[in-house]
This record gives structure tokens, C-alpha cells and sequence, in this order.
């Protein structure tokens, strides 16, 4: 069986796959990336590895993306986020054509070809508010955990707006809502409503077309899945449980396979 590994190098965390030439996910791990990227990565890579009883040198291809690829030294090719974000919706979700990915630190939207390849993309301005950073601010403002924000929209009953385009002008907002007694969920309720909007006028510059695929680790709460699908006025996919944080890695490790492909060569990368 021939294995190879994803390690996407987020700005916020770090996942690590690795996959079967069947497409079958034999392992992950994710850890907070910090300022040591080579050792995050090195971390989820081992941690995968003995998951399964893998030798290093039995991992037939090493493929890096996210903000900090090309801190991997143990990598074979280095990848854009954008590149294999598309590949791993595509494995997930074989009838996406447009990706919207929203991460701690950047929301990106891209339109795939029938080969999976990116033809047009669009990033979000350099501001927090455009990303999931501005609900881990907001719920920490309010004294709460990124962990609790889920459960926090729960309570909502209704939304509170916000319309600050800059991230410390909607901190403001945010600080008003507060001092004149909003509960918090509406609050949370009104950062979700607000980074959705901003998502679906992202795609909307793509000329985004259905499948639409939504990943990132923003995604793992179902209140922004749902607002997003409401807001776009079309169904959405979003990958089970916490793969929509390892969809790029999953897609780095799809891509180690087509290279090996490509290059004739299902030995592995050591043995030749």
C-alpha cells in the first residue's frame, strides 16, 4: 500500500493525514502551530505515523501547505492552501465546484474546473473581521472560549448587527451591544451574521457556481454552516465532524498520490 502525508501549516494550527492509495484517512493529528512551525509540523507527522506503526522512511511522498509550507524540511513538494483545499473538497465532495474556507487568520473563496484546479479566487481584505479570529475575539471579550462559542449561539434568540468592516471598529460594536445589556449569544448571533456576509460577497466575486463546499475551522460550529447556507440562498457541504479543519491536508495527501502518479514511481520515495 502506498501512504503519503498532508501537513498543512495553518496560521493557527497545524494538521497532519495520512492516506492510503485508496483515498482512506489512516490518520491525523492537529496541535496549535505557535512559533516553532518545523516543530508543529514535525509533531503532527510523528504523532500520525505512530498511529499506525509507520516508519518514517515507509511514507512514500511528504507534501506541505498552509502559511507556513515551506518551514516543512521533511517535505517532497510544497503546495498552496488554495491548491489543496480544492483537492480535498474534491475528495470529500466529488461535485464541488467553489470552495469557501474560512480560517483563524484568512477567509478565501475559489471556483474549480472539472479538474479540480483553481480557476478563480478571491481573499478577504487584511482584517480580522473577515476571518474566524474576530468570533474567538469577540467570545473572549466577553469572557468565553473559543470552545464555548458554539454553544453560546445556541441561546441566541435573535442577532444583534454589526457592521464594522475594520476589527477594532467591530470590537466597538461589540463593546456598545455589551454596556447596554445584549445577551451574549445575540451578540455572537450578530459576529456570525456579519462574517457571513462578508463570506457569501466573496463568493459572490468569484461568480461562484454550485457544489459549494464550505471548510476551515470556523466551520466546526453549525451556526456558521447554517447562516452561510441561508445567506447564499443554496445547500452547502460541509466535511463530518472536525475534517473540515484537515480538509487541506487531506488534499496535500491526495496530491502526493497524483505526483507519485505522475512521476511513474509507487515505490517508495527512499527505496529507489
Amino acid at each position: 500500500m502506498t501512504i503519503t502525508a498532508g501537513i498543512d501549516v495553518g496560521s493557527t494550527y497545524t494538521k497532519g493525514v495520512l492516506l492510503s492509495d485508496q483515498g482512506e484517512i489512516l490518520a491525523r493529528s492537529m496541535r496549535s502551530t505557535g512559533f516553532l512551525l518545523d516543530k508543529a509540523a514535525r509533531h503532527v507527522f510523528d504523532d500520525c505515523r505512530l498511529q499506525i506503526g509507520l516508519e518514517e522512511e515507509d511514507c512514500d511522498y511528504v507534501i506541505a501547505t498552509g502559511t507556513g509550507r515551506h518551514r516543512v524540511d521533511f517535505k517532497d513538494l510544497a503546495v498552496t492552501d488554495l491548491t489543496s483545499g480544492a483537492r480535498g473538497a474534491r475528495h470529500l465532495f466529488p461535485g464541488t465546484r467553489t470552495v469557501l474556507d474560512i480560517g483563524g487568520q484568512t477567509m478565501k473563496s475559489s471556483r474549480l474546473d472539472d479538474q479540480a484546479r483553481v480557476q478563480s479566487f478571491r481573499l478577504n481584505d487584511k482584517c480580522a473581521a473577515g476571518t474566524g479570529a474576530f468570533l474567538e475575539k469577540t467570545a473572549r471579550y466577553m469572557g468565553y472560549s473559543t470552545e464555548d462559542i458554539g454553544p453560546l449561539m445556541a441561546t441566541a434568540r435573535s442577532s444583534v448587527p454589526i457592521s464594522g468592516v475594520c476589527a477594532v471598529f467591530a470590537e466597538s460594536e461589540v463593546i456598545n451591544h455589551l454596556s447596554i445589556g445584549t445577551p451574549p449569544g445575540d451578540i455572537m448571533q450578530g459576529a456570525i451574521e456579519s462574517l457571513t456576509t462578508r463570506s457569501v460577497q466573496l463568493m459572490k466575486r468569484i461568480k461562484a457556481e454550485p457544489e459549494f463546499t464550505l471548510i476551515g475551522g470556523i466551520l466546526r460550529f453549525e451556526s456558521m454552516s447554517i447562516a452561510v447556507e441561508t445567506n447564499l440562498g443554496e445547500k452547502v457541504n460541509v466535511p463530518a465532524g472536525d475534517l473540515c479543519q484537515y480538509t487541506c491536508a487531506i488534499g496535500a495527501g491526495v496530491l502526493g498520490h497524483l505526483r507519485l502518479a505522475r512521476l511513474g514511481d509507487q515505490k517508495s520515495r527512499h527505496s529507489a
